[in-house]
């Protein structure tokens, strides 16, 4: 699934894009570039790539404003270069719907590494659309998860999840009523084992919750809190 994948780099430094696009080649990725987020969104809306690396900080439109863009468009996996100091904005970029954030400096092996984690776990195809015959289905009262199709439906509605929220909905989900800590959900869901921010898994289920929310409030209920602790996914026999 990894090779060949289409990978858009957006940075605003030919610099970085040039090294980020050097190390994705060498895995055999095919690599296009944008150097502002106009001509990003472009892109991003006229074709279906498999990830997309996009500055937060560029001339004509910021990476937040093009990822709120896109999400109302395609669900196409998005990681955030940061500098070291934008922490509000990595934060607001997860708000807006982004998947996963690296902290410039970084190491080009480590953008490999996390474009890598994301191709494992989504399906090469336009997110926006999944025909694959059902096969594989996990049905709660209020939601229903279709694991060839790629979709969720709450009480009867699909629901639009980027893929990062739909992986971490799926972990929860095949454990009914067990206890996640934001350190497992951090680990399992982000393959972060010794870095990364706890704020990244609050943020992603209060995006999901509202996904939810916006369909069915049942749906959305059985995302619990458990406060001190994490998070469950609980189901009501009742």
């Amino acid at each position: 699934m990894e090779k060949n994948a289409k990978i858009l780099v957006v940075d605003d430094e030919d610099r970085i894009r040039r090294l980020v696009k050097m190390y994705l080649e060498k895995e055999d990725f095919i690599v296009e570039e944008a150097d502002n987020g106009t001509e990003a969104l472009e892109l991003a809306l006229d074709n279906d790539y498999d990830v997309i690396l996009l500055d937060i900080m560029m001339p004509e439109m910021d990476g937040i404003e093009v990822t709120k863009k896109l999400r109302n468009e395609k669900n196409t996996p998005i990681i955030m270069l940061t500098a070291k100091g934008e922490e509000s904005n990595r934060v607001e970029g997860f708000e807006v719907g982004s998947d996963d954030y690296i902290v410039k400096p970084f190491s080009p092996r480590e953008v490999v590494l996390r474009v890598k984690a994301i191709l494992r776990r989504v399906s090469s195809h336009d997110y926006t659309e999944a025909e694959t015959p059902t096969k594989n289905l996990i049905v709660f009262p209020h939601l229903t998860i279709d694991y060839d199709a790629h979709r969720v439906t709450a009480d009867g509605e699909e629901v639009s999840l980027t893929p990062k929220e739909y992986e971490l909905l799926c972990f929860m989900a095949e454990v009914p009523d067990k206890v996640f800590s934001r350190e497992v959900l951090l680990k399992e869901v982000w393959e972060y084992e010794f870095f990364g921010d706890l704020r990244t898994v609050d943020t992603h289920v209060k995006r999901l919750r509202e996904k939810l929310t916006k369909v069915s409030k049942d749906a959305a209920n059985m995302i619990v809190t458990v406060w001190g602790v994490g998070y469950k996914f609980e189901v009501d026999d009742t």
